[in-house]
């Protein structure tokens, strides 16, 4: 029987937005790159940020800002992005700074913070000795509408169960 997250060690991918720092567990990440272009991507949810070419692959950038209620603003060169995977979709996520990889002790995870309501996108809190970090679940980023919007914009089929 595998332990709950809050009872063993998880590595987790420290990133700042808006001065506000946040996780994501590193299974969950694939690379970190700095900023390029985005090309507009019609009919996408308003989540969707645009497109990245990345290497010939085309990941939608998913627009953390609007879904975190911070305020827009342009994309910066010395922005990051996060890419990660949402299930079995490769995305982007457009950070402020990523700061680098850290192991949340069994005592620093609460994962009380998935019971209340509107944070749905975090699994947990982890209580470091310099602040909390909300640390995210991808897989609830998008909603089950968001996520076929996402698909007929792309011009794929839905996958189905």
């Amino acid at each position: 029987m595998i332990p709950p997250p809050e009872a063993r060690p998880q590595e987790v991918l420290l990133f700042t937005l808006e001065r506000q720092r946040y996780g994501l567990p590193v299974e969950d990440v694939r690379e970190l790159v700095r900023a390029a272009r985005l090309t507009h991507l019609p009919q996408a949810p308003d989540v969707v940020e645009g497109l990245l070419n990345l290497r010939g692959e085309l990941i939608p950038v998913l627009d953390l800002r609007r879904r975190f209620r911070h305020p827009a603003r342009p994309l910066s060169p010395m922005d990051h992005f996060i890419i990660a995977t949402n299930g079995q979709r490769p995305v982007a996520l457009r950070v402020d700074r990523a700061e680098g990889l850290r192991f949340i002790a069994p005592g620093e995870w609460d994962a009380s913070l998935q019971e209340l309501p509107g944070v749905g996108y975090v699994s947990g809190a982890a209580k470091l000795s310099d602040g909390m970090v909300l640390v995210h679940d991808l897989r609830s980023f998008l909603s089950e509408a968001e996520a076929l919007q996402l698909d007929t914009a792309l011009g794929a089929r839905p996958e189905t169960a």
